[in-house]
């Protein structure tokens, strides 16, 4: 399996990535077999493994951890923060107080005393910038963490956060975790060409589009569709685009002599921004099909054709980037100077009793 250098990271890293958030309660709750599945990616030349403290509440690190205790160091080791790990606000985010408790309950699960890669989640609007970075390049000086990335991040924020770094004299995030498949190519538009001009490491996941691309005849009956099952209705436009498409890629598949899979693996490491595609396979099984397809290359003509069925920079389910909405869409009230007004009018009642 061919390595790419993971942006300013230095870290070399395998085309492929295994993902572990299929790993415990949300998914493979064998841990042997998971392990199994572990040491059979690191035979096979995955040295790139991606995991969080949220997946299965902290299991999947675990998992992870017992799988590789005596590989270590053949392994770049990633995990994310951020999402909520209890009822508790204090519990989620990127301020100092939560890194500083989460980077150690991630050490100990994991069973290691350093991390290579600790990314945050997904955007933290409640903290600034610079208290993050700091937080983070304090962590990279006592040697917890050897770098740290950022995920779901839109291009603003990459942007935004690069620059507080140059502010501030932080260390600065220096890889990227986006959604990226045939069927959600919007980070082409923005977040690639911002860390290609920033040298950031990109890891991309969900190239299947949660068994979309998987081959199977009936994408909701997957595992991932349990979910989330509003996205596989196939009586829903969305549903009906998509299962549209995916004929059409099958058959171009077949024509080039792929499966499904191999093809939609094959697209998402072709784009230069890209460094490594996590996989998240459940089963071995599903693991070694996906393998097949790590030495398969595109020709033009066959990224011009997928181009043909999902335009570039466009995807087909705009409800597949869950969890990214910002407040000032997501809350009507930041919307609505009424509303503000109010809401002062409410806090200084409040305030004179």
């Amino acid at each position: 399996m061919e390595r790419r250098i993971l942006g300013a990271t230095g870290m070399s890293v395998s085309e492929f990535a295994l993902g572990a958030m299929m790993f415990g309660a949300m998914g493979n709750q064998d841990h042997a077999g998971a392990a199994r599945i572990v040491n059979r990616a690191l035979d096979a030349g995955i040295n790139l493994i991606d995991t969080a403290d949220v997946y299965s509440g902290g299991e999947s690190e675990q998992i992870v951890g017992a799988a590789i205790r005596t590989r270590r160091d053949e392994v770049v080791l990633a995990t994310k923060f951020g999402m909520p790990m209890g009822t508790d606000p204090n519990q989620r985010g990127a301020s100092r107080r939560w890194i500083v408790r989460s980077v150690e309950n991630s050490l100990r699960r994991l069973g290691t005393d350093r991390l290579d890669l600790y990314q945050l989640h997904r955007p933290d609007h409640d903290t600034d910038h610079g208290e993050t970075l700091a937080a983070l390049s304090d962590l990279v000086q006592a040697g917890k963490i050897l770098a740290f990335g950022s995920s779901m991040f839109p291009a603003e924020t990459l942007v935004e956060a690069q620059w507080a770094a140059e502010r501030r004299g932080t260390h600065r995030y220096l890889t990227e975790q986006c959604m990226y498949s045939v069927f959600t190519r919007r980070a082409e538009a923005s977040v690639f060409p911002v860390a290609q001009r920033y040298d950031l490491g990109v890891l991309t996941f969900s190239p299947l589009n949660g068994g979309w691309l998987s081959g199977r005849a009936d994408p909701a009956a997957s595992h991932r569709a349990t979910l989330r099952p509003a996205s596989y209705d196939p009586a829903a436009p969305a549903g009906q685009v998509k299962a549209a498409a995916a004929a059409k890629l099958a058959a171009l598949a077949a024509e080039s002599g792929l499966t499904l899979p191999q093809l939609a693996t094959a697209f998402v490491r072709e784009h230069p921004a890209v460094t490594s595609v996590i996989i998240g396979p459940r089963t071995q099984e599903q693991l070694d099909s996906l393998l097949s397809g790590a030495e398969i290359r595109l020709s033009a003509d066959l990224l011009d054709r997928i181009d043909e069925i999902v335009p570039p920079g466009t995807e087909l389910d705009p409800a597949d980037n869950y969890a990214t909405t910002p407040p000032a869409i997501e809350r009507a009230e930041l919307r609505r100077r009424s509303a503000v007004r109010s809401a002062v009018r409410s806090a200084v009642r409040s305030a004179v009793g």
